[in-house]
């Protein structure tokens, strides 16, 4: 090859790698990143099931996401676990303590399929978790934009 030729491709080498970084390609600083999602409401009449917000803590290293963790909270921040959907610690209804417990299981799945995967796009949502899904998306979004260093 002549040394105009090779010039030339890496030249092109360069601006399609600069072009790539430009369009979206992220680069993340390490460390720890903590993030909360917007408060949930659920809108059925006379309802408080559901409502609540989710947190997301996510370590970062070498620019990949090695660690995550996601818990969901009461909106008086009171942590959704295995007595989420009890009342008066009580299973009052089994179908809605089933359901609530189910979506409580779904954090950790999403955490662990996060690095896993290590992008948000190929975390997918669980039957009856949309909730969390959704809050956990939102905080992850929130948490790497804090870690962008670009």
């Amino acid at each position: 090859m002549t040394r105009n030729k090779t010039l030339a491709l890496l030249t092109a080498i360069g601006l399609i790698g600069a072009f790539c970084t430009a369009c979206g390609e992220k680069h993340y600083a390490d460390g720890t990143y903590k993030a909360q999602s917007a408060e949930y409401i659920n809108d059925e009449d006379d309802s408080t099931a559901g409502n609540g917000y989710g947190v997301v803590e996510l370590t970062i290293s070498g620019g990949a996401i090695t660690a995550c963790t996601f818990h969901t909270y009461e909106l008086d921040g009171t942590l959704k676990d295995e007595e989420y959907g009890k009342e008066n610690g009580e299973i009052a209804n089994r179908d809605f303590y089933n359901k609530a417990q189910k979506a409580n299981a779904a954090c950790e799945k999403y955490a662990e399929a996060l690095v896993k995967t290590g992008s948000i796009k190929d975390v997918d949502a669980i039957s009856g978790a949309t909730v969390n899904y959704n809050e956990f998306v939102e905080a992850v979004g929130i948490a790497l934009k804090d870690a962008e260093t670009d």
